[in-house]
């Protein structure tokens, strides 16, 4: 898939399926196991416990306890920096990873990123690249979040949704820049590389007083709150989305 291709509006508007290659081939004992899983609860749980023998990421190897305990990272600890500050280190192994996998550059990072190099940038990839989180296979982790909410859209949700309302409050255009202007209420937004999004519109009025109403295609979306049975963004309705060109709705609370 072109990376411009995938960044554009017209693919938000006919989106077709995505794959990180070798995800589902390296991981099929997981997905054997989710063939059985009655409902999205229990094949959380499954995917969790996967993860966990997997990557060595039960509760107690999560943080670092000791001088002699290895710092395991794991895409939980990354969710919950992001949840923080989508501007934190955790936040730019997220848009590292969107870039490797995706192409998609990110256009914000603490600041506005308008070209590769100069500090701004350099921020970015020093931060991408911190050895505290960029370990255990990180990238690989990823991988198989995203492969596994692609699959819970697919068997929990209806399989002819291909697209989401989501929507995101906004107080500044520096993170997501205005492409366009259709109208007094249109725009197309160039959403950085990974966003933040809410399914509830009065919780994302919390984060500005401009809403952005999107239609976000099914197969840009990483992870969202029911994904996961116990996870660190509970109770915000929230959605992480692959960012690009965006028609989105823009109007104030």
């Amino acid at each position: 898939m072109p990376t411009a291709l995938l960044a554009s509006r017209e693919f938000n508007a006919h989106p077709v399926p995505l794959d990180i290659s070798g995800a589902r081939e390296m991981n099929k004992n997981l997905f054997e196991m989710l063939s059985h899983a009655p409902d999205l609860a229990d094949a959380g749980v499954a995917f969790q416990s996967y993860m966990n023998a997997m990557f060595g990421i039960d509760p107690e190897q999560q943080e670092n306890k000791g001088p002699t305990r290895r710092y395991r990272s794991s895409f939980l600890r990354l969710l919950k920096g992001w949840g923080y500050d989508s501007n934190s280190h955790e936040g730019a192994v997220l848009k590292g990873w969107v870039q490797s996998r995706f192409g998609l550059i990110p256009t914000f990072h603490k600041e506005v990123i308008d070209r590769i190099s100069g500090p701004v940038w350099n921020t970015y990839v020093e931060e991408k690249m911190s050895s505290r989180f960029h370990n255990n296979s990180i990238y690989t982790q990823l991988d198989m979040l995203y492969t596994f909410c692609q699959w819970a859209l697919r068997h929990f949700g209806s399989e002819a949704k291909t697209h989401h309302t989501l929507y995101r409050g906004t107080n500044s255009f520096d993170e997501h820049q205005i492409v366009e202007r259709i109208d007094k209420r249109q725009v197309v937004m160039r959403i950085n590389n990974l966003a933040s999004f809410s399914s509830d519109r009065d919780v994302a009025g919390c984060f500005g007083d401009v809403i952005l109403t999107a239609q976000v295609p099914a197969v840009k979306i990483v992870f969202f709150n029911t994904l996961l049975p116990v996870h660190p963004l509970k109770g915000e309705g929230e959605f992480l989305v692959i960012g690009g060109e965006y028609l989105a709705q823009a109007s104030y609370i």
